[in-house]
């Protein structure tokens, strides 16, 4: 087949093709100076070797610079707390918990995206989390809009949150079995055979997207209020 008849099926096949975006520079601070960031620099003298490298993301006409600084995953309940809480930072806003997945065996990032509405200020956390344990100390207690972000991150990249109150599948079936669709060792057309993927979609039922509570026996059901006729004015 020529080129010019190649199909969007025939770029499936081939798999992924390097980006044309321009590479952004890691602007790495130096731990012995200041970093020009009060957060960045209040956490390392607050936790020390808890808190390790920092960087600097370039930003552009729209956006400013965004200051990222890597945790050790352990300790990452106790950083975000002190973020949250001392009258200094008041990072109040959590804007996102993400993953990210670099591929070739190396660690998986854990992302917090914070915000300090009273100080102006913005933070980007990080964790990084080796293939072996992936694991990390949900903060639903801290900021209840992490809940379903966990939730999203352990479904698509198969990392665990301890003490979620409810760490469950939230796009894919709980009895998906293909694995975790964003990680970079996920095939792209699947782990299963077509053939398969299409028989196990014709047998899901109702209990392969809804809790028990959700379905569960005895609750009513939702009545469709019935249409008033309009009344016959002359």
């Amino acid at each position: 087949m020529s080129d010019s008849k190649a199909s969007g099926f025939d770029a499936v096949a081939q798999g992924p093709t390097p980006s044309e975006a321009p590479v952004v520079e890691d602007r790495g601070l130096d731990p012995s100076k200041p970093s020009g960031h009060p957060s960045v620099d209040a956490l390392r003298e607050r936790f020390g070797d808890a808190v390790g490298r920092a960087q600097v993301m370039p930003g552009n006409e729209n956006h400013s610079d965004q200051f990222v600084v890597f945790v050790r995953p352990e300790r990452n309940h106790e950083v975000l707390e002190w973020l949250r809480d001392d009258p200094d930072q008041r990072y109040l806003f959590l804007s996102d918990v993400t993953a990210v997945d670099f591929g070739q065996g190396r660690p998986l990032e854990v992302v917090y995206n914070l915000f300090s509405l009273e100080h102006h200020l913005t933070l980007r956390v990080k964790c990084e989390l080796p293939l072996s344990a992936l694991e990390i100390r949900s903060v639903v207690d801290l900021w209840a809009a992490a809940d379903w972000l966990e939730r999203e991150v352990y479904d698509l990249f198969g990392i665990e949150f301890t003490e979620h109150p409810d760490l469950r599948r939230i796009m894919m079936p709980e009895n998906y079995a293909e694995g975790h669709p964003l990680r970079k060792d996920f095939p792209l057309r699947g782990r299963f055979s077509r053939a398969e993927q299409t028989r196990r979609a014709l047998s899901q039922d109702p209990d392969d997207y809804y809790i028990p509570q959700e379905i569960g026996e005895g609750r009513d059901p939702q009545v469709i209020p019935a249409a008033v006729p309009d009344s016959d004015e002359n």
